[in-house]
């Protein structure tokens, strides 16, 4: 398979983000577990509050997504929920949701799983949707609670949050899409089998064999086959573990500090797994002009990733303002301890 591209030209007409207020610090959980030793990750993660759930999350960044697009969402084909926590292991988020934002009962709805990189799958499949003219519009959603095992290296950055996306025919979206294209193995890098409640990583594929090597490459190919370089693109956002992985990445493939900055979202809110790639997108558009050009990365463990180049058209002014913007929800924040945070997140089973 080749690069992913559509005879008719698909885009973005809304966006939204979601990200909840609670923050835990990092040094909060060094505390904890190593008595304030070694190094920290990130400076904080979002942490869900006890009414919080992929769920919720997926729901209002659904509604600025909506807020921005202003269309009728009983038009909206397709509702797809991506993410790897899902409130429900029988009974689909995306009915909820759907249901909730008014585009029932004639719509298509599903959930998505690909660790990480569920939501840009999602996406993806609202491109074809679209372009092939099987529905006018389709949500696409990442959205992801934190499931670190307590003490474990991921409980510094497993953290909350979600991006919502509104697809489109290009004529009427605010970013168009001009091709995408996916790499994917079996790569073991990070796991959990049914009934376990936290995920297991071998931490020695998480680096070279899976992240670097899928992101890489997914970002070669697509730059090689539409013939561009770094320097063709004003922004740049890939899936944020941490903040080294990222930063890396950039450099590997080329890229200035000022090109992928603005989109990284994790040394302030944590990975928000099934929407890290799609949360640093949103904060990105908020701030990107016409004419821009973005390149978006995300990857997901097991092992995959998928890279979009997008072109900011006219449409994108005044969006940022009809709705909280990325980095507002990043400053509206509340600081917790670690036992607020373990009773919040359920941590001690007592059942």
């Amino acid at each position: 398979m080749g690069l992913l591209k559509t005879d008719n030209a698909t885009g973005i007409i809304g966006y939204g983000a979601y990200i909840p207020r609670y923050r835990l610090p990092a040094r909060e959980i060094s505390r904890v577990w190593t008595g304030g030793s070694g190094g920290l990750p990130i400076i904080e993660k979002a942490v869900p509050g006890p009414d919080e759930d992929t769920l919720s999350i997926a729901l209002e960044a659904a509604r600025n997504a909506l807020a921005r697009a202003q269309i009728d969402p009983a038009q909206i084909g397709a509702v797809w929920v991506g993410s790897e926590s899902h409130p429900y292991a029988v009974k689909p988020t995306s009915t909820i949701v759907a249901e909730a934002i008014g585009a029932t009962p004639n719509t298509q709805a599903g959930d998505w799983e690909f660790a990480c990189k569920a939501g840009t799958e999602a996406m993806q499949a609202g491109i074809g949707f679209v372009a092939s003219g099987m529905s006018r519009y389709v949500l696409a959603i990442g959205a992801d609670t934190a499931q670190g095992r307590p003490g474990d290296a991921l409980e510094y950055t497993a953290a909350a949050g979600g991006a919502a996306y509104i697809i489109a025919s290009a004529d009427e979206s605010l970013a168009t899409f001009e091709a995408s294209f996916s790499y994917v193995t079996d790569t073991p890098d990070f796991w959990r089998r049914p009934h376990v409640q936290y995920p297991s990583h071998g931490q020695r594929f998480t680096g070279e064999p899976a992240y670097f090597h899928h992101v890489t490459s997914s970002a070669q190919t697509l730059l090689a086959e539409l013939g561009r370089g770094p320097k063709d693109y004003q922004y740049v956002v890939f899936h944020q573990p941490n903040t080294k992985f990222p930063e890396r990445a950039g450099q590997m493939l080329g890229f200035e500090k000022e090109q992928w900055q603005t989109g990284l979202v994790c040394p302030w809110v944590g990975n928000t797994y099934s929407g890290a790639a799609m949360l640093g997108l949103t904060a990105i558009l908020d701030e990107a002009k016409p004419g821009d050009h973005i390149l978006c990365v995300s990857f997901g463990s097991g092992a995959g990733s998928d890279a979009f180049s997008l072109v900011v058209t006219d449409k994108i002014a005044g969006q940022a303002a009809m709705a909280p913007t990325t980095q507002a929800y990043i400053k509206r924040r509340k600081e917790v301890d670690y036992a607020t945070y373990a009773r919040y997140r359920d941590k001690l089973q007592m059942r």
